[in-house]
């Protein structure tokens, strides 16, 4: 019997990194299934992916594979993360009104296409609690308004903390989050929203859309920095329209994007195919 574990990593381009990394992991019996690497011309940076079978292995030979590496990580100044593949990642999804990418997620979870332990489902409304217990996932309505607004994110960060969550992921939750808790939560939490911004902010976007008779729709998956909608991009994808669709068609059209893009992004970031490179990311799919 065998366990699939995970290297990522990073660290200043030389030569040497890919024998290094490789020579040492067969020395501890590993196993290489998939490798994938990058490096940046522009920075200097290199960045890896590394997944491979131990036979017989647990999670304390991961740590001790882990304190083997060190010589290594030292030599090249490395920043690494050691993973358990076949470990879901502890989630909290949040939501409000719109449930389309909320439903969209718990159904790909519970068909076994991503890999995530999703512990707790937050909205500011009570829209979707019969959503959530038809999928046997607790429900905190955890209203939001400018006066109450640290208070309930204090809520937010109990339960995320209390769950053992390592991912937040806002499914259309319309609460902009404040500086601090963006902070609290850099590089584990992912937002979703159309590609028109900066271009239509505010209220209805597809109408706005509609009306400037745009011909491509879409949307972004990113990590949530205190930068609003301006974090590191993961995922993107667009839709062609034409002057034949209305309102109402672009909405749906752009709702069917918005699921699948933010469904790639929380599957990659789960199955640990994420590096952040400064503002970009790069993505090892």
């Amino acid at each position: 019997m065998s366990a699939s574990y995970i290297l990522l990593l990073s660290c200043p381009d030389q030569r040497g990194i890919v024998h290094a990394v490789t020579g040492f992991l067969m020395e501890q019996g590993g196993n290489i299934v998939e490798a994938a690497q990058f490096d940046d011309k522009t920075t200097g940076l290199f960045f890896m992916r590394v997944q491979f079978d131990m036979p017989g292995g647990t999670a304390v030979a991961l740590d001790a594979m882990a304190q083997a590496f060190e010589p290594v990580r030292a030599r090249f100044a490395m920043k690494a993360q050691w993973f358990d593949a076949a470990r879901p990642t502890p989630t909290v999804l949040m939501v409000s009104k719109h449930g389309q990418c909320l439903n969209h997620l718990l159904f790909r979870n519970s068909s076994g296409l991503l890999n995530l332990d999703i512990r707790a489902i937050v909205s500011n409304h009570r829209d979707f609690y019969q959503l959530a217990a038809s999928y046997n996932i607790p429900f905190h309505h955890v209203p939001v308004t400018a006066a109450t607004k640290p208070q309930a994110e204090s809520r937010l960060l109990e339960i995320f903390r209390a769950e053992g969550a390592e991912l937040l992921v806002l499914a259309r939750y319309m609460q902009v989050l404040s500086d601090d808790l963006c902070r609290q939560l850099e590089g584990k939490a992912i937002n979703i929203h159309h590609s028109f911004l900066p271009s239509f902010k505010g209220a209805k976007p597809y109408q706005q859309a509609h009306d400037r008779g745009v011909k491509l729709i879409g949307a972004t998956a990113h990590y949530v920095t205190a930068a609003l909608d301006e974090g590191p991009i993961i995922e993107q994808d667009v839709a062609r329209v034409d002057h034949t669709m209305n309102t109402d068609t672009l909405t749906s059209l752009g709702g069917d994007t918005e699921c699948l893009v933010l469904a790639r992004a929380v599957k990659w970031h789960a199955e640990h195919r994420i590096l952040l490179n400064g503002h970009k990311t790069v993505v090892f799919k």
